[in-house]
């Protein structure tokens, strides 16, 4: 019998609290870089909890992240030449998750609600043609980052969204569009006395502590963007 999948993973998040996403540039390999994410997202789902370490063949890599053979490999060497990921010597398939740590510098990343079989579903209508998909992905990776484990959201302004991903304020809306049409990310708009038009909003991702949004911890809260909130790591 197949082993269920974990309801979420602890993604390393410090190369993303470095500014690490920003290294990720459309014009610098276009798809190759939107490949890249989505071969980290699936590394990471399939990981040892213990050591960071993953086992998957180039044919499973491309199944899971609806690429081609090419792209997985285009996408690898980018996220070997970054330090996110590294080869176990001697071990055909074998990886690593660079800096993972279960018991500091992690952040929940789901993954049991975003397969099909053996397939991430949201990944399967990227074509890998857009700049907005990668800008989306870029995104995912940012909001569980900064994600407060309290609210089940991450509160974060468009101005601190293009400091720590890169992605520029003129961007986002599109970014965001894809990541709610493939249900990755909800967002959560409430009043602040503190956001400019008196309306901020946090963005809380799918299938992670469901039972937790504005509906049942309600809408009384002045979340302050300006400043830091709960640590989203562990």
């Amino acid at each position: 019998m197949k082993a269920k999948r974990p309801v979420f993973v602890k993604l390393p998040v410090r190369w993303i609290d470095a500014g690490g996403l920003k290294a990720f540039k459309w014009q610098q390999g276009g798809s190759d870089e939107t490949a890249a994410l989505m071969l980290l997202a699936v590394l990471a789902h399939h990981m040892d909890a213990e050591d960071g370490t993953v086992q998957l063949t180039y044919d499973q890599l491309c199944h899971a992240a609806s690429l081609s053979r090419a792209k997985v490999a285009g996408g690898l060497a980018i996220l070997e030449a970054r330090r996110l990921i590294e080869r176990i010597a001697g071990r055909r398939s074998g990886y690593r998750l660079v800096g993972y740590n279960p018991l500091a510098n992690w952040a929940k990343f789901p993954v049991r609600g975003l397969y099909r079989g053996d397939r991430v579903q949201a990944f399967t209508p990227i074509k890998l043609r857009a700049r907005a998909e990668m800008n989306a992905l870029k995104l995912y990776f940012l909001f569980a980052a900064r994600r407060s484990n309290e609210l089940n959201m991450a509160p974060i302004s468009y101005e601190k969204i293009t400091e720590h991903s890169g992605v520029a304020n003129d961007y986002i809306r599109p970014a965001l569009n894809i990541l709610a049409v493939n249900d990755l990310v909800h967002t959560e708009r409430f009043t602040s006395t503190r956001a400019e038009g008196g309306i901020a909003h946090a963005y809380r991702l799918t299938h992670l502590d469901g039972n937790r949004h504005l509906g049942t911890i309600g809408r009384d809260s002045d979340f302050d963007l300006g400043l830091p909130v709960e640590d989203a790591t562990y």
